[in-house]
């Protein structure tokens, strides 16, 4: 677990959908006067070099935001998204990524609390560096797994938590699981985003139905499940296909933007004829 770097697969097509939903929450949570807190279980270094060695060993950026970088023809939520990208590169040259707490920092306003976990010691001294001179922000070097639960509900009772971790070792998957449920159980109205990746894996094809299985009993205002798929498995059947997204409690904009703009995600960034979309939603 200790030994992932996210560097390795910056700015890719999951990176592409888990910003573009994570942006569209943070900016709906900031509609409203009250304060919010965002909790992020593996928050990773915060911004990554598109131009160093561990982004430059796969290139998978250059098939996930780089296909959107340069179009002028973005719908609205992937524009916000890219334009946040840009930002983070000051020369207008795509040279750099930024991670969840780089999106975040974007968007939170000052009275928003961050709280960021992170256990890998260099990523752990380099957001905690990235994040020094941010209002109401903590980062620690503890698993976000087992905070969690103490971190909810939030003083203003307003919460978004935010939960992908890397799935390199298997028992990731229940983790989750029991992560969600106590934080659910703790505050039955968070705003709970959960990535996975889409693997040849039992585990990985499982998480998205007990995901939503959980919801129908838990989350008090439902559930959003959205999932792309850009890849085929390779000649041994394996490889990431793509990825998808388990939001609890989803801001009610957010199924009509994702069934707009997941056509064109699919339509860019679909390295095969049959790269397809899967949007669902329960409602209470």
């Amino acid at each position: 677990m200790l030994a992932y770097r996210h560097a390795f697969h910056a700015g890719n097509h999951a990176d592409v959908l888990k910003h573009l939903v994570l942006g569209q929450v943070l900016r709906y949570m900031g509609e409203k006067d009250k304060p919010y807190t965002l909790i992020d279980t593996h928050a990773g270094a915060g911004g990554y070099s598109l131009e160093g060695r561990y982004a430059q060993k796969k290139g998978e950026y250059a098939m996930g935001v780089g296909k959107l970088f340069d179009r002028k023809d973005l719908p609205p939520g992937l524009a916000a998204y890219v334009q946040q990208v840009k930002d983070f590169n000051e020369d207008g040259q795509l040279r750099q990524y930024p991670g969840s707490p780089a999106i975040a920092k974007g968007l939170l306003r000052p009275d928003d609390r961050m709280r960021l976990f992170e256990l890998h010691s260099t990523d752990f001294r380099i957001v905690e560096s990235y994040m020094k001179d941010r209002p109401n922000t903590q980062v620690s070097d503890k698993d976000g797994f087992a905070a969690l639960k103490g971190e909810l509900p939030p003083p203003s009772r307003r919460a978004v938590v935010l939960m992908d971790p890397s799935y390199e070792i298997k028992s990731d998957y229940a983790k989750v699981l029991t992560a969600v449920r106590e934080g659910l159980q703790k505050f039955a109205e968070t705003v709970l985003i959960v990535w996975y990746p889409q693997i040849q894996l039992l585990e990985a094809a499982q998480l998205p139905q007990r995901l939503k299985a959980t919801g129908d009993t838990m989350a008090k205002k439902g559930w959003l499940h959205v999932r792309l798929t850009v890849a085929q498995p390779d000649e041994r059947g394996f490889g990431m296909l793509g990825s998808g997204l388990f939001i609890a409690n989803p801001p009610f904009v957010l199924h009509d933007m994702l069934a707009a703009e997941l056509p064109y995600l699919v339509d860019k960034l679909g390295q095969f004829d049959g790269a397809n979309y899967v949007l669902e939603q329960r409602s209470v």
